[in-house]
C-alpha cells in the first residue's frame, strides 16, 4: 500500500529478520520517548533487536502478522504494527493489535491510521471478526484509537508501568470487523 510518502507492507519472517536492527532502533526511540509498549528504559538496541528476532518463528507460523511502513523517499523504517490472532478454539474469531509504533519524525502523517487499516483489512481476510488492544490511558495513542473508530471498553488501573517503571492505567479497546465467514483460515494468508 503506497501513498502519502510511505509504503505500508506486510513483513515475511525473512524480512523481519533482516529488519530487526531497524525495528530495534524504532523500539528504542519509542521507549525512550516515554511510550508504554512493554519495555523499560534504558533499552539497549541489542536487546531490542534480539526481541524482534525472537518473533521470526511466530511470523513464519502465522501466530504474528506484522507490517512495516517505510518512507518512499529513502526507504527508512517509519512505523510498524502487529496482529496476534487468538489460538484458542473458542477465540479463533478474534485477534489482538500490538506494538503500533510510529517514529517521532514521521508522526502527523496519519501513518498509524494507515498501519491500522492494513491490519484490519488483513484480519478481516483471515476471517477475524473482532480485534482488541490496550494502550496507556491518557496517551496520544488512546485519542487516536478512539478517533479511528475503536470502542473504549474501560480502564484498568496500574495495569503496566511506563518506561521509567511508574505504574500507569491502561485503556482497553475493541473493534468489530463485520460478519466474517465464521472460521479463521489456517493457511497463514
Amino acid at each position: 500500500m503506497s501513498g502519502g510518502g510511505y509504503v505500508v507492507g506486510e513483513l515475511t519472517a525473512e524480512e523481519l529478520h533482516g529488519a530487526a536492527d531497524e525495528l530495534a532502533g524504532l523500539l528504542v526511540e519509542t521507549v525512550h520517548g516515554g511510550a508504554s509498549v512493554g519495555f523499560l528504559a534504558p533499552l539497549a538496541a541489542a536487546e531490542a533487536a534480539l526481541w524482534w528476532r525472537g518473533l521470526v518463528p511466530d511470523v513464519a507460523d502465522g501466530r504474528v502478522v506484522m507490517w512495516a511502513a517505510r518512507a518512499e523517499a529513502d526507504g527508512r523504517l517509519a512505523g510498524t504494527v502487529q496482529l496476534r490472532p487468538a489460538t484458542t478454539a473458542n477465540g479463533r474469531h478474534r485477534g489482538e493489535v500490538a506494538k503500533l509504533m510510529v517514529h517521532p519524525a514521521d508522526r502527523g502523517h496519519r501513518l498509524a491510521w494507515r498501519l491500522l487499516a492494513a491490519l484490519e483489512e488483513r484480519a478481516a481476510g483471515l476471517g477475524l471478526r473482532l480485534l482488541v488492544l490496550d494502550t496507556e490511558t491518557g496517551s496520544p495513542a488512546e485519542r487516536m484509537y478512539a478517533a479511528a473508530g475503536w470502542s473504549r471498553v474501560g480502564e484498568v488501573p496500574d495495569y503496566a508501568t511506563d518506561p521509567a517503571g511508574a505504574p500507569c492505567s491502561t485503556t482497553v479497546f475493541f473493534k468489530a470487523l463485520g460478519a466474517g465467514d465464521g472460521e479463521r483460515r489456517t493457511d497463514g494468508r
